[in-house]
C-alpha cells in the first residue's frame, strides 16, 4: 500500500496559484490535512549561513525532518530541505516533501518515523507531472545505524543521563515542557532522537514527536525540537528544557537510575539491550528494574542505584528467569561495584566498597533482599558469593544484616569471610557505640557463623547488655546525679565498664499504702506505678538464642544482672519482669532471679507479705545463707516506702534479728516504726521489738523516740508504771536529738486519753498541772475535746463528777494549767451539765457528795446562775474565759463587752 504524500515548494503559475504551494498531492488527503500540514511545512534557513549559498554550500544547510501530531490524531512524516532561489531567482525557496499516516497507522513493516532519516525515498523536487511516485516503504540511508549511533552516544557521554531523564519525565507526561536539542548540524539532532526511541518501550517511540531543526523553537509544536547555536535562544523560557550540546558538558550527576541505565547500555554499545527487556502486551512503563537486570546480566557496568533495582526487580521475578540470567546476575550483584569479573568472589564480597557506597546507597539492602528470596532455593555454589557480599557489607555498616542459614556459605567462602573480617567482628562486639542489643550482639551471631573466637570479649559485652535491659538511658542518669552529689556513688556493673543504672522515679507515697519517712533511710530504687496497659518490653529473640548457643555469655550476663539487681532491684524488676529471661534454669543468681520471676511486679497494694515470702522463695537460697537477698526481697516488694508497724513487726519476729542484721535492713525497721502515722497500732510493739532486738545497735537519735513508742504503748496496761508526764518529759527532754514531732504528738495525745480515763492518780494530774507544759496541756485539751470524752459525760454522771474534781483542782498552781482548767470547765463541762436530765443532775451531786462535802459545795456554786454563780466561779477557778461567757437567765447584769463569747 502507497502512503499518502504532499510535495511543497515555491512553484511557478499553474491552476493552483503561484508562489508557495502544494505542487504534488497523492489523492484522497483530505484539505483540512493540508491547511494544517501547510502550517508545520515551513523552512527557515540559519542566519549565519550564506544569503545565496551555492551547490556545495547547500550541502551544509541543516534539514528539518520531523514527525508531527495533527488535530485529527494522525502523524504526519516531513523533510525539509533549503533549495536556494526559485523559479523566478528569488532566493528563499524549499522543498517540503512529506507523508501523511492516518490515526493509528504506522510507517510499512512497522518502523519508527526516525528511521526514514534521509532515507532514499525521500525527493528534493516536485515529481514530474505532479504526481508523487508511490511510496510503499522507507528504506533506511545508514546514517542510523547501530555502530554510529554507539559512536555518537560514546561521544555525548556526559549528556546522556540527563537527556534520558528529561525524556522519561517528557514520556510519563509528569511534565509537558518540550526538550530542545542545540546541536551544529541536524543530523546529530536526528541521532539523539533515535537514542531516544531506542531506549523507549516501542509503543510510546512510535508515538514521539520531533523536528530536527527550526528557526524559531518557540513556535515548535513537538516533544524534541533540534535548533542550530544561531537559532533564537529559549534558555529563560520554562517551556523548556534544554540540551546545548555545543558548550561543555554538565558536571552534576543525574539522580534518575532508569536514565542513567540508558546512558550506560548505550556507552556499553549494546543497544539490544533495550528491546531485550520483557514487557507484558501493552506495558510502556519505564521502570529501571527490568532495564538494569538486563543491564547487568550482561556485564554492564551499573551505579549502586542502578543495580539496586536489579537486584529488586530480579528478587520479584527470581523464578521466571532462565537459570543462566539468574546465575549471571548473582554473579554480578556478589561483585562490589568496580570490582574486576576475574577478580575472587570471597575476595570481592569482603573487600571495601569504596566510593560507591555512599549515604544514599540502596543497593546492600536490595542485595539482602534477593539473597533472602534465593537463600536455601537455588544451589548454595550459586547463592553464596551474595550471602558473602551481603554479609561483609553488613558486617562493616554499610547494610542491613542478612539472615543466614549454617549453610548459607560453602566451606571456602566462609573460611575466607573469617579471615577478612574477624578484625571488624571483633571490633564491632567490644565497641560502645550504639544499642549492645543491636549491632554488638548481630555481630556476635556473625562470629558464630563464621567461627571466630570472641570469648575473651563476652564479659565486657554482657555489662552493656546488662545495663541496656535494665534501662535505656539509665547509666547516663545515674552518672549526672552522682557528679551532682545527690546520693551516695552506686556500684559499678558486674563487668566493670561503669556505674549501674540509676533507678526511675518513685511514686506519690499518697497513692500507695505504707508509709514514707520524711528524712528518713530508705531504698534508692523506685520506679512509677505502672498505667493500665503498661508493657514490660520482653527480651530480643537474637539474646536469647544467643545466650542458648553461649554459655560463657549467659553466665556473664546473668552475673552482671545479678549485681545490677542486688543494687537497684525495684528498676531491674521493673524491665524485666516476665520478660522471659531464661533465668529460672540457671543456678544461682538470686537476686536476678527474685526480680525476673516476680510476676507482680510493679503492682501496690494486696497482700504485701505473701508477695515478699513468694519473692525471698524465688530466690532459691535461704536469707541465712545469703542475707543480702532479704534486703532485694525487701526493696521489691516496699519499692520507695516503708511497711506499716505490723508487716515490719512480722518481718523482724519471723525471721530474726540476726537475718536484718546482716542484710542491712534493721534501719529500714527502725525507720517503719518512727515514720508510722498515728493511727497505726502496731508501731508501739514494734518499737518494744526493736529496743529489745538490737539493744546496743540502735544510734542515740533512735533511742529516745522509740522508748515514747514503747511507753505510748504501755498507757493503760499493767507495764505503764508510775510518774508518767515526767517519764515523758524526761525522755523528750533527754534526747539526743530533737524527738519527731509526729512521735511527740502521738506520745502526748496517748498520755492525755490516758489521764482522762478513770481512775488516775492525783499525783500525775498534779504533775500535769505542775508541769505548766504547753504541748502536754494542748493534747490533754484536745482529748477533753474529743468525742468519746463527751459522749461519756453525757453517759456517766460519776465521770462527770471526777472531771469536775480533776479541773477544778490545783488553782493557781500554774498560769497554764490555770487557763487549760478553765477552759475545760468552761468549753467542754458546762454545755453538758446544762443539757443533763434531772436525775443525771442528782447523781452528779452525789458522787461529788461521797467525795467530800467541799467539792459539792462548789460544784453548786460554780453551777449556780447569776452573779453569785460568777463569784462561785472565780473562787474554783473560772477565770478570764468564764467572764466572756453568754448572759445567762436571772444575771443582774450583762457580762463585760457586749456578752460576746
Amino acid at each position: 500500500m502507497s502512503l499518502a504524500q504532499l510535495h511543497y515548494t515555491s512553484a511557478p503559475p499553474g491552476p493552483d496559484g503561484s508562489g508557495f504551494r502544494f505542487t504534488a498531492v497523492s489523492p484522497g488527503v483530505p484539505a483540512a490535512v493540508l491547511r494544517e500540514a501547510e502550517q508545520l511545512i515551513g523552512y527557515e534557513p540559519p542566519r549565519d549561513l550564506p544569503d545565496r549559498p551555492d551547490a556545495e554550500q547547500l550541502k551544509s544547510f541543516p534539514k528539518a525532518f520531523s514527525c508531527t501530531e495533527l488535530s485529527d490524531g494522525g502523524l504526519l512524516l516531513s523533510r525539509s530541505v533549503y533549495t536556494g532561489a526559485d523559479y523566478s531567482g528569488r532566493w528563499g525557496n524549499f522543498h517540503a516533501h512529506a507523508v501523511h499516516l492516518p490515526p493509528g497507522a504506522r510507517l510499512p513493516d512497522g518502523v519508527l518515523p526516525i528511521t526514514a532519516w534521509e532515507s532514499p525515498r525521500w525527493a528534493d523536487a516536485t515529481p514530474p507531472g505532479g504526481r508523487p511516485e508511490p511510496v510503499d516503504r522507507f528504506e533506511p540511508s545508514g546514517l542510523l545505524r547501530r555502530d554510529s549511533l554507539v559512536a555518537f552516544a560514546r561521544s555525548r557521554a556526559g549528556r546522556l543521563a540527563a537527556f534520558f531523564a528529561d525524556l522519561r519525565t517528557l514520556a510519563e507526561g509528569g511534565d509537558a515542557r518540550q526538550i530542545v536539542l542545540v546541536e551544529r548540524d541536524s543530523a546529530d539532532v536526528a541521532r539523539w532522537i533515535a537514542l531516544a526511541c531506542a531506549v523507549l518501550p516501542r509503543e510510546r517511540a512510535h508515538r514521539l514527536t520531533f523536528t530536527t531543526y527550526t528557526r524559531r523553537p518557540q513556535q515548535a509544536r513537538q516533544q524534541i525540537v533540534g535548533a542550530l547555536p544561531s537559532s533564537e535562544p529559549v534558555g529563560h523560557d520554562h517551556r523548556f528544557r534544554v540540551h546545548d550540546c555545543t558548550g561543555l558538558a554538565a558536571g552534576e550527576p543525574v539522580a534518575d537510575a532508569w536514565a542513567d541505565v540508558c546512558a550506560r547500555i548505550w556507552t556499553a554499545g549494546r543497544p539490544e539491550l533495550f528491546r531485550a527487556v520483557p514487557r507484558a502486551a501493552g506495558d510502556t512503563a519505564l521502570g529501571a528494574g527490568p532495564l538494569a537486570a538486563a543491564a547487568l546480566a550482561e556485564g554492564v557496568p551499573l551505579r549502586p542505584d542502578g543495580r539496586a533495582a536489579a537486584a529488586r526487580w530480579t528478587a520479584a521475578h527470581a523464578s521466571a528467569l532462565p537459570e543462566h540470567t539468574l546465575a549471571a546476575l548473582v554473579a554480578e550483584l556478589s561483585r562490589e561495584p568496580g570490582a574486576g569479573v576475574g577478580g575472587s568472589t570471597a575476595q570481592d564480597a569482603a573487600g571495601s566498597a569504596g566510593d560507591h557506597a555512599g549515604a544514599g546507597d540502596d543497593e546492600p539492602a536490595a542485595v539482602a533482599e534477593l539473597l533472602a528470596r534465593l537463600d536455601g532455593q537455588v544451589p548454595t555454589a550459586v547463592s553464596a558469593p551474595l550471602a558473602a557480599r551481603a554479609l561483609a557489607t553488613a558486617v562493616r555498616g554499610r547494610g542491613p544484616m542478612p539472615a543466614l542459614r549454617a549453610g548459607s556459605l560453602t566451606p571456602e567462602v566462609r573460611a575466607a569471610l573469617a579471615r577478612d573480617l574477624a578484625p571488624v567482628l571483633r571490633h564491632g562486639i567490644a565497641g560502645t557505640a550504639g544499642p549492645a542489643t543491636g549491632r554488638p550482639l548481630a555481630l556476635l551471631h556473625v562470629a558464630d557463623l563464621l567461627d571466630v573466637d570472641c570469648t575473651d570479649l563476652l564479659p565486657g559485652f554482657a555489662g552493656r547488655v546488662a545495663r541496656e535491659l535494665v534501662s535505656a538511658d539509665g547509666a547516663r542518669s545515674h552518672e549526672a546525679q552522682d557528679a551532682a552529689g545527690d546520693g551516695p556513688r552506686a556500684p559499678a556493673a558486674a563487668d566493670g565498664t561503669g556505674p549501674a543504672p540509676a533507678p526511675a522515679p518513685a511514686p506519690p507515697a499518697a497513692a500507695r499504702s505504707g508509709h514514707v519517712a520524711p528524712g528518713a533511710a530508705r531504698p534508692r530504687d523506685t520506679r512509677p506505678a505502672p498505667a493500665p496497659d503498661d508493657t514490660r518490653p520482653g527480651c530480643p529473640p537474637a539474646l536469647l538464642d544467643a545466650l542458648d548457643a553461649h554459655p560463657a555469655l549467659r553466665t556473664a550476663l546473668f552475673g552482671a544482672l545479678d549485681a545490677l539487681a542486688a543494687a537497684h532491684p525495684a528498676a531491674v524488676a521493673g524491665r524485666l519482669a516476665g520478660s522471659g529471661l531464661p533465668v529460672a534454669s540457671a543456678p544461682g543468681f538470686p537476686h536476678l532471679r527474685m526480680c525476673v520471676l516476680d510476676e507482680t511486679a510493679g503492682r501496690f497494694g494486696g497482700d504485701r507479705l505473701g508477695r515478699f515470702h513468694r519473692v525471698l522463695r524465688s530466690a532459691a537460697v535461704s536469707p541465712h545463707a545469703e542475707p543480702t537477698v532479704l534486703r532485694t526481697a525487701f526493696r521489691l516488694v516496699w519499692p520507695g516506702e516503708l511497711p506499716t508497724g505490723e508487716e515490719a513487726g512480722l518481718l523482724l519476729n519471723e525471721l530474726g534479728s540476726d537475718a536484718h542484721r546482716l542484710a542491712g535492713t534493721r534501719d529500714l525497721l527502725v525507720a517503719a516504726a518512727l515514720a508510722a502515722p498515728p493511727e497505726d497500732a502496731a508501731v508501739p510493739l514494734l518499737a518494744a521489738d526493736l529496743l529489745r532486738c538490737f539493744t546496743a545497735e540502735l544510734a542515740p537519735a533512735h533511742r529516745a523516740p522509740l522508748l515514747l513508742l514503747e511507753f505510748a504503748g504501755l498507757l493503760g496496761t499493767d507495764g505503764e508504771g508510775e510518774n508518767w508526764v515526767e517519764r515523758v518529759r524526761a525522755l523528750r527532754d533527754g534526747a539526743v536529738e530533737p524527738v519527731p514531732d509526729r512521735i511527740t504528738r502521738r506520745v502526748y495525745d496517748a498520755l492525755g486519753r490516758r489521764l482522762l480515763a478513770v481512775p488516775v492518780p492525783e499525783s500525775e494530774l498534779y504533775a500535769l498541772a505542775r508541769s505548766g507544759d504547753a504541748d502536754l496541756l494542748a493534747a490533754y485539751e484536745r482529748a477533753a475535746h474529743g468525742a468519746a470524752v463527751a459522749d461519756r459525760l453525757r453517759t456517766a454522771p460519776s465521770y462527770l463528777a471526777a472531771r469536775f474534781c480533776d479541773w477544778s483542782a490545783y488553782p493557781d498552781t500554774h498560769p497554764a494549767w490555770e487557763a487549760t482548767r478553765t477552759a475545760l470547765l468552761t468549753e467542754v463541762l458546762r454545755p453538758v451539765v446544762r443539757a443533763l436530765p434531772a436525775e443525771d443532775r442528782t447523781a452528779v451531786e452525789e458522787a461529788l457528795r461521797r467525795t467530800g462535802r467541799g467539792r459539792l459545795d462548789a460544784y453548786r456554786a460554780w453551777n449556780r446562775p447569776g452573779a453569785l454563780g460568777r463569784l462561785a466561779g472565780r473562787l474554783t477557778g473560772r477565770g478570764r474565759r468564764e467572764d466572756r461567757q453568754a448572759a445567762w437567765y436571772g444575771d443582774v447584769q450583762p457580762p463585760a463587752d457586749g456578752g460576746a463569747r
